[in-house]
């Protein structure tokens, strides 16, 4: 079900708690409002939909990723770029990494370790500041 975003800056600031099986729907749910707002957007946590947990769904490559439980646990090449955000009014200044590899949890709840890098290396990065309550 398509959601509304929140935009509560107070609610987005508080760190997201790990995802259970019990929040496959919330998954869901973030994936549709994604794939509803592709016109200008290519990434959400699930606290921009008013849910607290550690739950992301990203654009990667015109494919479509949800992540539960997120961590970056390698990163390499800082950069400094300029990011938008729908929670969010204007665009702000921030570093991020053009590589990352993710350990996260696919929606079947199976582990899996991946390397991003470029444009969705950056999209993971901006989420994962969300879950832990860090706004750009």
């Amino acid at each position: 079900m398509v959601k509304e975003i929140v935009k509560d800056e107070s609610f987005l600031q508080i760190p997201s708690t790990p995802a259970t099986e019990e929040d496959l729907q919330t998954a869901q749910d973030l994936l549709d409002t994604l794939l509803e707002n592709t016109d200008r957007c290519v990434g959400l946590a699930a606290n921009m939909i008013g849910v607290s947990k550690r739950i992301i769904a990203i654009e990667d490559e015109g494919k479509f990723l949800v992540m539960l439980n997120p961590k970056i646990v390698k990163w390499s090449q800082p950069y400094f770029t300029e990011e938008a955000c729908l929670s969010l009014e204007g665009v702000r200044k921030t570093k991020r990494f053009r590589y990352i590899k993710v350990l996260y949890f696919t929606t079947d709840f199976q582990l899996r370790f991946k390397t991003f890098r470029g444009f969705s290396a950056q999209i993971i990065q901006h989420e994962i500041d969300h879950c832990n309550g860090v706004l750009i």
